[in-house]
């Protein structure tokens, strides 16, 4: 699969295929349902198919100082692309020059003259260009003027929701890991690098591993039953997101205890795949009467993740 930034010397192998637009945060069921209809689209008329995308998303570039739950930044995005069957990605850069194209200026600069596209698949909530002129329904117009065809996908529902990145934002800030791994269509992932800590964790028979969460997220606080994915091994873990209140109501903090691990994992990266939510966060009178609850949260885990795959 072949990744390209921006819209310009596009590679020949990239050029005149079938593409779908959108920012794809999650990268969800709704999100795979439009993504299909570009391979099949492609498939079909033996062209190349694939997506793009825009970097950093564009709220992140009107509101840079407001804070935003990414749910799948853009390495991890890349990786669930790669198992889509696509052929390329085009990250385009939201930048000024690009927010100051007219709807029609985009059609025709990136899509006609950057891309050479004989298809785009959009969703039904798709609008583009200054001040978001663009719609749907002027892409189709586009089409017919630069010939290229467009289909635009309606909501993709299940059990009468409709999937969207914003309910899967609420279901994790809620702790619903398992409600959000069903709208994603897979569990859903956090990385970091393991820093140091404050060792009590050590102290109290817990050693973990603590790993910055990505600016912006917004999950619920508690304890999970979790795989820490780390140096090409997969572990049983369990973690931890909170403040610790029973010792100092700091800033949030991940901190994951590997089952059955004894070993160094300082400087290395891990990924935290969140598999159910046990508890929520609480202060406790003493570090012992802590203790004994972690006792009785890694046996909840041991269980819950006994019975996942």
């Amino acid at each position: 699969m072949i990744v390209h930034e921006g819209y310009k010397d596009v590679p020949p192998a990239i050029r005149g295929g079938v593409v779908a637009i959108g920012n794809f945060d999650g990268v969800h069921k709704g999100h795979q349902a439009l993504i299909g209809e570009a391979v099949k689209a492609a498939r079909e008329r033996s062209l190349p198919a694939g997506v793009m995308i825009f970097e950093p998303h564009p709220r992140e570039f009107f509101h840079p100082n407001e804070s935003h739950f990414r749910l799948t930044p853009l390495d991890q995005k890349i990786a669930v692309f790669e198992t889509m069957g696509l052929d390329f990605v085009v990250v385009v850069p939201f930048d000024a020059e690009l927010a100051k194209l007219e709807h029609f200026e985009f059609t025709d600069n990136v899509l006609a003259q950057g891309l050479d596209v004989r298809g785009v698949v959009v969703g039904y909530d798709f609008y583009y260009g200054r001040q978001r002129r663009g719609s749907p329904e002027s892409m189709i117009l586009a089409g017919i003027e630069y010939d290229f065809e467009v289909v635009v996908v309606p909501p993709v529902a299940e059990g009468g929701e409709v999937f969207s990145s914003t309910a899967i934002r609420f279901k994790l800030a809620q702790g619903d890991v398992a409600g959000a791994a069903v709208e994603l269509g897979r569990r859903w992932r956090v990385r970091g690098r393991v820093i140091g800590g404050a060792k009590r964790g050590t102290g109290m028979g817990y050693p973990t591993a603590n790993v910055p969460m990505p600016k912006g997220t917004a999950l619920g606080h508690g304890i999970y039953a979790v795989r820490a994915h780390v140096g090409g091994a997969v572990h049983d873990a369990a973690a931890y997101l909170g403040t610790r209140p029973t010792f100092d109501d700091g800033m949030p903090v991940l901190e994951v205890f590997l089952l059955d691990f004894d070993g160094d994992l300082y400087g290395q990266e891990m990924e935290v795949e969140f598999i159910a939510f046990i508890r929520e966060d609480r202060k406790f009178d003493s570090a012992e009467a802590l203790v004994q609850q972690m006792d009785a949260d890694v046996a909840k885990v041991r269980d819950v993740l006994a019975g996942t795959v």
